[in-house]
C-alpha cells in the first residue's frame, strides 16, 4: 500500500512546489514542458536550479 501512494504524494508535492516557484503559468509548449520538468524534479527547485525551457518558437 505504501509503495502505491508514494508516487501520488510525490506528484502532488511537485505540483505545489512548481506552482509556488513560478511554473504555474502555462501559456506555451515551452511553459508546459517546464512545468512537467519542475513537477518531476521538484527537489532541484529547492537547490535554486532553473528548469525553464525555451524552445524559441
Amino acid at each position: 500500500m505504501r509503495r502505491s501512494i508514494f508516487p501520488f504524494i510525490y506528484t502532488v508535492i511537485g505540483v505545489i512546489v512548481a506552482i509556488n516557484s513560478g511554473y504555474g503559468s502555462i501559456t506555451s509548449v515551452s511553459a508546459l514542458l517546464s512545468f512537467i520538468l519542475a513537477v518531476l524534479l521538484w527537489p532541484a527547485l529547492f537547490l535554486g536550479l532553473s528548469l525553464h525551457i525555451n524552445l524559441g518558437i
